[in-house]
């Protein structure tokens, strides 16, 4: 198995990170005292970017350095001509020293910004920071400072821990923000079964991502599968790996709506170019270009994309499970690659939530039902098991037929522990320990009449994972809500007994959040109980702080966590909004300053 180059999925080059030297201007002594160590700040901060920051296609950051310090208005712009030029979308002023601010400052309003002030007693690093920042906030155009904690040398050329911390959020964040812009949402399909989150809210996308949402309908799917029109090679090579590496698990269903076996693999035939199909939807196939089609060799230049299903497509069709799955997954028939972001029930919104999880991760993302909170009095009638450990408070039940990525397995390692990895460092071995911890089984004809496959295994616990939400609310807009916490097991007979009252075809995810013991994270009740929709996106690792820092980057408010305040990092114009009342003070900034693509 090859790892797969996917660079050029879609339209257009990675956004740079510009590193912008700002320096005090006045010559004759002063800045020329300064510029080696202004520009040895900014390649020192191209370099860890460059070592720690990667592009969804898991090529290094591009980061662009002008060959001047940035002294005056002149040289503030023709810094922003190369940026233009060479595509940077995130900006980062770094200096040592006082500086004119408002004749320095980045004015462009749709580039994320920070700048780092210099923390040294020789030169008032700290007092050009403090400066320009107001410049920022009264003009309108936020941006976050970084200060060192601890004086340092002038002659100290290190970047502090804490300072890499924040330099490396900020630009974690502001590249996943600038990917997004110009992107599309493919909607596959229109509303499911009445679910909010399909019922896809263009302006949502527009104004706060940057994004544009294309619509197909279902019967393209139909079309495209009655005319054959996807790889026939591509096709065979598909199939093949299929059924060499899909296990296929016994049909539960009642004897009377149990297909025979020419149905059923009838219906893997159709699983499988259902599959090919939504890709290429979604970011086109030149080789469809050279069957004589060449309209639908271009894709939609979609970076998420969500399938209706139920109920229109499955009453009558194969479900998209399988598609849904492998989509989601860093790996299919032509070998290891980066995984796509692909909605069940075209929830749009999780979604979305997917994707923003994803590019600060790099890793596969589970789409679940947030279903069922088990508590442990709850768990110990029905099965007699005092639930201890990490799960002594209870857990919730993260179940769903259809998106969640097989990495979910945990049967991939990090550290030796399971992990989900970016499928720059997944190796063969676990692509097939995690298709071998997968079972797919035939569709529950009672949900899916058409039949097809749903994949099942149960995810390997110890796993630290964020689970998050977008949601819009009437009058306000989206907000965003976060619990960290970790996957945990169960006893194999106690996992079996509340899976069975459930659907066992499908995979699970047993979750436990982090705790604060205060408000929506008192217990592990509260947060089921306060968790906004039925979906929510789960990604590998602890992210929050890094998705608050992304949500205030597109003036989207967080209405609930569980990330530590000190690693909670928004641009310094928040704290203008009230100190006392940090999460009042997001939505009053968000809402003042109003969503990037659509400033009021």
């Amino acid at each position: 198995m090859t790892t797969i180059n996917t660079a050029g999925r879609l339209v257009g080059d990675w956004p740079k990170i510009g590193i912008r030297p700002v320096i005090d201007g006045r010559m004759n002594g002063i800045r020329e005292s300064l510029e080696d160590q202004t520009m040895t700040m900014a390649h020192r901060t191209a370099e860890l970017l460059k070592a720690n920051l990667r592009y969804p296609d898991g090529a290094p950051v591009d980061i662009v350095v002008p060959d001047h310090s940035i002294g005056g208005v002149y040289e503030a712009a023709k810094a922003a001509e190369l940026f233009r030029k060479e595509g940077v979308a995130v900006s980062i002023s770094v200096t040592p020293c006082w500086c004119y601010g408002s004749e320095t400052m980045d004015m462009d309003p749709l580039t994320p910004k920070a700048i780092w002030g210099f923390n040294g007693t020789e030169r008032p690093g700290a007092v050009y920071l403090a400066a320009v920042l107001a410049a920022h906030t009264q003009k309108g155009l936020p941006a976050f400072g970084i200060y060192g904690r601890d004086v340092q040398d002038a002659g100290d050329s290190t970047i502090p821990q804490d300072v890499q911390e924040k330099l490396l959020r900020f630009a974690r964040a502001g590249l996943a923000a600038a990917i997004l812009r110009g992107k599309s949402y493919l909607s596959l399909g229109s509303v499911s079964m009445g679910i909010a989150g399909s019922i896809v809210d263009q302006s949502f996308f527009e104004k706060y991502l940057g994004m544009r949402v294309e619509s197909v309908d279902m019967s393209e799917f139909a079309r495209r599968l009655d005319e054959s029109i996807y790889d026939h090679e591509e096709y065979d090579r598909a199939i093949a790996w299929t059924r060499t590496h899909c296990r296929e698990g016994s049909d539960r269903n009642r004897p009377d709506k149990v297909k025979n076996r020419a149905e059923k693999d009838a219906d893997w035939d159709t699983v499988v170019r259902m599959t090919l199909i939504a890709r290429d939807l979604m970011v086109g196939n030149p080789r469809l270009a050279g069957l004589g089609f060449g309209e639908e060799a271009m894709g939609h230049n979609a970076i998420a994309a969500g399938f209706q299903g139920q109920r229109q497509w499955t009453d009558h069709f194969p479900n998209g499970d399988f598609t849904e799955a492998i989509l989601n997954s860093s790996f299919d028939w032509n070998g290891i690659r980066a995984p796509f972001v692909f909605a069940t029930e075209n929830d749009s919104l999780n979604g979305a939530t997917m994707l923003l999880n994803y590019l600060v991760s790099s890793r596969a993302q589970i789409f679940a039902d947030v279903r069922t909170y088990w508590s442990p009095e709850a768990v110990e009638r029905v099965t007699g098991h005092k639930l201890v450990g990490a799960a002594a408070g209870g857990i919730i039940h993260l179940i769903n037929s259809g998106a969640a990525a097989l990495d979910a397995t945990g049967a991939m390692t990090g550290d030796g522990q399971p992990a989900i990895k970016p499928f720059w460092e997944i190796v063969p071995a676990e692509v097939e320990a995690a298709l071998a911890a997968t079972t797919w089984y035939p569709a529950n004809r009672d949900y899916f009449r058409g039949g097809g496959y749903s994949s099942h295994f149960v995810t390997k616990g110890g796993m630290p994972v964020t689970m998050a939400r977008l949601n819009l609310t009437a009058g306000l807009g989206p907000t965003l809500q976060i619990a960290e916490g970790w996957t945990v097991e169960l006893p194999d007979r106690v996992h079996q007994i509340l899976d069975e009252r459930t659907d066992p075809t499908w995979p699970t995810h047993w979750f436990v959040p982090r705790v604060t013991g205060s408000g929506p994270f008192t217990d592990v009740y509260s947060v089921m109980a306060n968790w906004a929709a039925n979906h929510g996106a789960i990604s590998y690792g602890h992210i929050g702080a890094d998705l608050i820092t992304l949500a205030s980057i597109l003036r989207i408010p967080v209405h609930m966590h569980n990330i530590p305040d000190g690693d909670v990092f928004r641009p310094t114009a928040w704290s203008n909004m009230g100190t006392a009342d940090p999460e009042s003070a997001d939505f009053r900034a968000c809402t003042n300053f109003g969503p990037l693509y659509g400033r009021r």
